[in-house]
């Protein structure tokens, strides 16, 4: 079976973020991400994954002013200079939380800027981060994300975030595919993960509809999680799904998953 991380902004909620680190252990998981770590300084943190023995695999590079509705801002032509000051912020966290990869959300495409100008921005802010995280030992990710949930948003398909890849040309830029999104997208799973899987450096899950955990929706999750061992995906799979009632009540699906 793949191995899973307990994706820390969607699970445990009900106990404060820096608490969520000892939840997670005791529901038996070795591995943690989460979407933003920044409201927490990363000495904290730390400790936290130090004192129970866990390892962060993933976190997000910032995206903006989250709760106002931003989503990303690495396609936004005005704003270039804020996105570096959020690379070197993000590395910063990375290499003192000993995480091996940073995820890269393009954003919601601004209104009125012509697209070449978008994908021109944000190919050349994928180039500058993934030099800057190479400097540091770092892999960098893509994201699609459906746009049922975050209306134009601007990578939404796994083609197109490979079609970016090979644009920016860097050999430490990955795919992250979230099966979630994949499936609201295009669907297709199973081919397209056999077919993406060199790319591929993380995966995240969570059913549909819904968004909740594995088990409650249409995706046959004990056949995809088969069909990864099958085809060799060695990476982590982040559990990034909202809890239908609480998370220690949902997991019955990684029980049987192990």
């Amino acid at each position: 079976m793949p191995r899973f991380a307990a994706n820390l902004s969607m699970l445990f909620t009900e106990v404060d973020f820096i608490d969520r680190f000892a939840a997670a252990a005791r529901a038996g998981f070795r591995a943690v991400e989460c979407q933003f770590p920044y409201a927490e300084p990363a000495e904290k943190i730390a400790e936290q994954l130090s004192q129970h023995d866990l390892q962060l695999v993933l976190h997000n590079l910032p995206a903006g002013d989250w709760a106002a509705g931003e989503r990303g801002i690495a396609c936004h032509p005005d704003r270039v200079d804020e996105f570096r000051r959020g690379v070197a912020q993000a590395i910063a966290y990375a290499t003192t939380l000993g995480c091996p990869q940073l995820n890269c959300l393009a954003g919601i495409a601004p209104a009125g800027a012509p697209e070449e100008v978008v994908r021109d921005t944000f190919v050349a802010n994928l180039r500058h981060a993934a030099s800057e995280l190479k400097a540091a030992n770092l892999g960098l990710l893509v994201e699609p994300i459906n746009t049922f949930d975050i209306p134009g948003f601007y990578v939404s398909r796994s083609d197109q975030a490979l079609a970016l890849i090979d644009a920016v040309g860097a050999d430490n830029l990955y795919l992250q595919y979230d099966v979630y999104h994949a499936q609201r997208m295009e669907g297709d799973l199973g081919n397209t993960l056999a077919r993406c899987l060199p790319q591929i450096a993380h995966i995240q899950v969570a059913d549909n509809p819904g968004r909740h955990e594995p088990g409650t929706g249409e995706i046959n999750y004990p056949w995809l999680f088969r069909h990864l061992d099958a085809i060799g995906y060695q990476g982590w799979v982040g559990c990034e799904y909202k809890p239908a009632t609480t998370t220690e009540a949902g997991l019955g699906w990684l029980a049987a998953s192990c």
